[in-house]
């Protein structure tokens, strides 16, 4: 993969509106999939309005922006039906193209080197490399005690990524170069683990887990846990800060998969530095934060409002929070473009 160009800081070509020239001309968009409306409402950030939406495949999951930049892709995983597929969007037009019959597309990533696409099969506990432009299956690689596969991070050399095991409690460590599952690790509190995000530094791997209401902190190279952060109920999603020094994490306040609106939400700020909770940022009259990214200028962080039909831009200045109406039950929201050379997948963990 191209290496990190500051060895201690594997966010540093993702910084403050570093963005690529592959994404001039790219339309400032929040896309943002709908579970249950089976479409994809497209905000514009600047006014926090709706545009448009348009209809994709059955349970959109995720919008996840290709390695190289040029399209951003609707992970249509139809929970339970056989008619999974993957809609293409132009990011220069804000527009939708052809979907593609994919199986059980529940999260998508790239490989460092770009020359594959991993399609998380979550239902069969299988990862399926991909052609990245034409999405024909080459190779698959089962992980079957890794029950509800979906979110992973990849190491600071791209050498190893780990995934989590939303099902089963525990995390899969998956070597990239020989395409083989390393070993699994079982979390201490056999809870949900649900999205991960490696320290700036490469070392630590944080986990959240909506069971345990926290963040667990993982050592890569020995696959060992060395921690636990307690953040707020639900704990789910989480994206670095622009300047990679703060981990924000989602607290969808509800332990149950499918929790009842107005819970107690909120987002939690994580200083790497100190592996310490530094603020949390409630929604006033509650909320359930899910999934999403910061802004170019790491001015907002937008996340999907998961049982509430709306999504929020939380200002990381202040923590106050926007609250915009959307579809039924959004999931992965595309913040776009973002800084970085290249996107290894799930909403834009670039490098």
């Amino acid at each position: 993969m191209p290496p990190v160009t500051h060895p201690h800081d594997m966010y540093s070509d993702a910084g403050y509106n570093m963005f690529s020239p592959a994404v001039a001309g790219d339309l400032p968009r929040i896309y943002v999939p709908n579970l249950r409306s089976d479409d994809v409402y497209v905000i514009d950030p600047s006014t926090f309005k709706v545009l448009y939406k348009f209809p994709v495949g059955r349970s959109p999951q995720h919008v996840v922006p290709s390695w190289d930049l040029k399209t951003l892709w609707v992970t249509n995983n139809a929970e339970g039906h056989s008619d999974g597929s993957l809609t293409p969007i132009d990011p220069k037009t804000g527009k939708p193209g052809r979907s593609i019959p994919v199986d059980d597309p529940y999260n998508m990533y790239f490989t460092p080197d770009g020359k594959e696409a991993i399609v998380v099969a979550e239902a069969h506990a299988r990862l399926d490399f991909r052609d990245p432009h034409t999405m024909a299956l080459k190779s698959s690689l089962e992980a079957p005690l890794c029950k509800g596969i979906n979110h992973a991070d990849f190491s600071i050399d791209g050498k190893y990524a780990i995934f989590t095991c939303e099902f089963g409690g525990r995390l899969v460590k998956v070597d990239m170069v020989n395409r083989k599952v390393l070993g699994y690790l079982q979390l201490s509190k056999h809870g949900m683990p649900q999205d991960i995000r490696v320290s700036p530094d490469g070392k630590v791997f944080y986990v959240a887990d909506m069971m345990a209401n926290g963040v667990y902190l993982i050592d890569g190279d020995s696959f060992k846990q060395i921690g636990f952060l307690k953040t707020g109920i639900g704990t789910h999603g989480m994206y670095p800060s622009r300047d990679g020094t703060k981990l924000y994490v989602a607290n969808r306040g509800s332990n149950k998969v499918h929790g009842p609106r107005n819970g107690p939400g909120s987002v939690s700020v994580i200083d790497f530095a100190t592996r310490k909770v530094v603020a949390n940022w409630p929604i006033p009259g509650g909320g359930s934060p899910d999934m999403g990214n910061v802004t170019a200028d790491g001015k907002w962080l937008w996340l999907s409002g998961r049982f509430d039909d709306v999504v929020y831009a939380f200002d990381t200045a202040t923590g106050k929070v926007k609250i915009i109406k959307v579809g039924a039950e959004p999931h992965g929201l595309a913040v776009w473009p973002q800084p970085g050379r290249y996107s290894l997948g799930h909403t834009g963990i670039m490098r």
